[in-house]
């Protein structure tokens, strides 16, 4: 027991390095685009936590909420671009995957519109990240398809999870142990 909460203590010691997944993108290409969510943590713990939220909707509705995050990416992306991208960028996006993760956790109750803005103002944070780092990248289109297309996985991946967890409050504790993970994003 006592192996496994110092190994523990370790992983959770070295997360905050795996989390700042935005140190630009050299080569920035479609499998440059297409790796990157799965590379870091804030990527992989705010999809898959919007994903459960996606997975408490009608069966046929599961769409629209993925969907605003892709949206919100994309147009986030386009800001970025711009040049539009604010000074505590880091720290929201931090703050946007915790969040993502406690309405999860509390399966709280809203309006599918009140999640999809939730869900597309979260992922326009990261879309300006990204948007910020695309000019020097190599195809900027290709990079940000290979990005959307493995977005739309880690999201399809999180609501997947949510559907098979629904009974009980098994979906609760994956999404409290991503909010716990998302503290180390801070």
């Amino acid at each position: 027991m006592k192996r496994a909460a110092y190994a523990w203590g370790v992983v959770m010691v070295l997360m905050p390095a795996m989390a700042w997944a935005h140190p630009g993108h050299p080569g920035g290409g479609f499998f440059e685009g297409w790796m990157h969510p799965f590379s870091g943590l804030d990527h992989v713990l705010g999809m898959a936590a919007v994903g459960l939220w996606a997975a408490r909707d009608r069966p046929g509705m599961r769409w629209r909420v993925p969907l605003a995050f892709l949206v919100g990416m994309l147009a986030g992306g386009i800001a970025g671009l711009a040049g539009h991208a604010p000074s505590w960028m880091e720290s929201a996006l931090a703050a946007s995957v915790l969040a993502a993760a406690i309405i999860a956790m509390l399966a709280l109750r809203m309006p599918v519109w009140v999640r999809m803005l939730l869900a597309a103002g979260f992922a326009a944070l990261h879309g300006m990240a990204h948007g910020v780092e695309l000019p020097a990248a190599a195809d900027p289109a290709g990079y940000t398809a290979g990005f959307l297309l493995a977005s739309a996985v880690l999201l399809m991946l999180g609501a997947w999870a949510g559907t098979r967890l629904q009974t009980g409050a098994r979906d609760r504790w994956l999404a409290a142990f991503m909010g716990g993970l998302a503290l180390t994003l801070f």
